[in-house]
């Protein structure tokens, strides 16, 4: 195995790390502010958000280069379509009106604001844009990370079918 390869590994990992980092401090922010309001978690938030805690704990395992992290492709095609599945339930909670959804406005623009503190929320108007660019960030992370998890499948298979093709074995 090249340097090369080692260090793309590592790079690759950091970014899987710090993609995960930020869709776990954002959704955890969330969840904790649904859970002031007395609210129910949605079921698809609690999904992309264990699978990016998963994310954080597998990256931080894999980041150093032994050889065992090089027999990991396996590990990280699934975490792939893990987040390929994370990322397609959170685009179709809102599809393509992103924040300006009714479940946008009804669940997280809601919460996020906080407007559960005021007695009536009129209309949609009210909530505005409240929270859209985190709501964006999720999305735009969970898709990143994705990518990151099948680039590192990709290195590393590759990665194991060359040290198998060029093995020296002497008895």
């Amino acid at each position: 195995m090249g340097i090369g390869s080692k260090i793309a590994s590592i790079v690759f990992r950091a970014n899987e790390l710090f993609s995960a980092a930020i869709v776990v401090g954002i959704l955890g922010h969330f969840l904790s502010i649904v859970d002031d309001a007395n609210g129910s978690a949605n079921g698809k938030v609690v999904y992309a958000m264990v699978i990016a805690s998963l994310a954080l704990l597998f990256s931080i395992v894999l980041m150093v280069p032994l050889w065992c992290t090089f027999r990991a492709f396996p590990l990280d095609f699934i975490m792939f379509l893990c987040w390929m599945v994370a990322f397609a339930l959170l685009v179709n909670l809102t599809g393509t009106n992103a924040c300006s959804s009714n479940w946008y406005y009804s669940y997280w623009g809601y919460n996020w604001g906080r407007y559960y503190r005021t007695p009536v929320v009129t209309s949609a108007s009210v909530i505005n844009n409240a929270g859209c660019a985190d709501w964006r960030c999720v999305l735009a992370f969970s898709f990143i990370s994705s990518m990151f998890w099948l680039a590192s499948s990709l290195l590393v298979r590759h990665s194991t079918e060359y040290l198998i093709n060029n093995a020296e074995f002497t008895i």
